[in-house]
């Protein structure tokens, strides 16, 4: 599972999502745009 966040913030509501820590998933932080366009250019 790919998560595509501008930052590592808990956001408005100050909740951690427990999805982000479990061991199947892979965080981006940053513009999800740039970010997938980079991970794009590198499976390619």
């Amino acid at each position: 599972v790919f998560v595509s966040k501008r930052g590592q913030g808990t956001g408005y509501s100050g909740i951690e999502n427990p999805l982000f820590y479990k061991d199947n998933t892979r965080m981006f932080y940053g513009d999800a745009k740039a970010s997938l366009g980079e991970l794009l250019s590198r499976i390619s």
